[in-house]
């Protein structure tokens, strides 16, 4: 589809979901969103602080684009389909399922009571316009102040992105306000996920705090594309998971062998009141990082989508439940690990969050991470060899 067109269609598909959403409250509607970019010939909002450059689609509110602003590469390493399918000659998905994208009210598929009701998969957030509330930067501080009206869970999301001048961290607050007069359990996840050509088969490693570990249930064998290389509902210590034929595998980095997918959740509340979760590829000494709070989100999801053509995906889920499966599914099973599979949300009410994300060029020689830890305004990354420490300053941090 030719560029233009491209916009065009763009623009009055979020015109019409506009029009067919309602405001839960009498307040009238924050502006419109202003873009400053663009991505992919799309309209795109453009954060940036000297050091880092963020870039962020107004429907669906995805983060698509991170890179170092001095990367003459300009390497991101956020999975990017919509990029992929540009290269291949295909027709682009319309839709937000790019980078790291928010899946709220709900983490997984619907039942058809629900799809029937016009809800769908991983929520309404990342299918709905998000509008800006407020955009300023008064001083060192760049702020965006973003919302978006979920019309079927009744309930509206805000979120607060922050950059300060200098550093390499993105500061992310969130808020779940439901306009119900009753409690009630809810699904959500941060969806980051990274791809292709960061993620590189028998490169780029994941690592993660302390963490008790699950392969996720399943009955078949998968696709012929994408097949299980480990085994159904078995709980195992990371990073050695049990595979199908009877051994173990290092799930840090993605396998050289192509064609499998699987899944696997992480009670992340073993290591304390944070979790972190890391991405690094050495050749070109880049690493990506999240810090976030286990009381929010107790859980991590990965999921691995490494299919022969090698637009690999690797997901770094983290929310409130294991696995991304359907609100029946989750609230039915009640807890695993002793840990309950959803929040509750009361009524009239407001749940929070935050998480921090970072981006930075690591040291020669640096082999992966062995520890994440935040105090005093200082983020300090312990390298495996026990020989390379990156500290980011985090003003911000909480």
């Amino acid at each position: 589809m030719p560029m233009l067109i491209a916009r065009h269609v763009y623009l009055l598909t979020a015109l019409f979901l506009i029009g067919c959403s309602s405001a839960p409250t009498e307040a009238p509607p924050p502006a419109a969103t202003e873009t400053n970019s663009e991505y992919l010939g799309l309209p795109a909002i453009l954060l940036e602080n000297g050091v880092l450059e963020l870039k962020i689609l107004p429907t669906g509110g995805p983060f698509v684009d991170l890179v170092l602003k001095g990367d003459p590469d300009k390497l991101s390493p956020l999975w990017a389909p919509l990029r992929a399918a540009k290269e291949a000659g295909r027709e682009p998905p319309f839709g937000s399922s790019v980078g790291h994208f928010v899946c709220v009210d709900g983490f997984g598929g619907v039942s058809e009571e629900e799809r029937s009701a016009g809800l769908q998969n991983h929520g309404e957030a990342h299918r709905l316009p998000w509008v800006t509330v407020s955009q300023a930067k008064p001083s060192t501080t760049t702020t965006l102040v973003q919302s978006v009206d979920l019309p079927i869970v009744k309930e509206t999301l805000e979120r607060t992105v922050r950059m300060v001048d200098g550093e390499h961290v993105v500061y992310v607050n969130s808020a779940l306000t439901s306009h119900l007069g009753f409690d009630r359990p809810i699904n959500w996840a941060e969806h980051a996920t990274i791809g292709s050509p960061f993620l590189e088969p028998g490169v780029t490693v994941v690592d993660m705090s302390a963490n008790r570990a699950l392969t996720r249930p399943y009955k078949e064998p998968g696709s012929p594309e994408r097949r299980h290389r480990i085994t159904s509902d078995e709980e195992f210590v990371w990073p050695l998971a049990p595979t199908v034929e009877g051994g173990k595998v290092d799930l840090r980095a993605a396998p050289v062998e192509l064609g499998s997918g699987d899944h696997t959740g992480h009670l992340m509340t073993v290591g304390g009141e944070k979790a972190w979760v890391t991405a690094h590829h050495p050749g070109k000494r880049l690493l990506l990082g999240y810090i976030y709070n286990t009381a929010e989100f107790p859980w991590m999801q990965t999921w691995e989508s490494y299919p022969k053509e090698g637009m690999l995906a690797r997901g770094l889920e983290f929310g409130t439940q294991a696995f991304d499966l359907s609100r029946r599914t989750v609230v039915s099973d009640g807890k695993l690990f002793d840990t309950p599979l959803y929040q509750w949300l009361p009524a009239k009410s407001t749940f929070t969050t935050s998480f921090m994300m970072f981006l930075v060029e690591t040291p020669e020689g640096f082999e992966g991470v062995s520890d994440v830890s935040v105090s005093d305004g200082v983020i300090t990354v312990k390298d495996k060899s026990g020989t390379n420490t990156v500290t980011l300053p985090a003003s911000l941090a909480e």
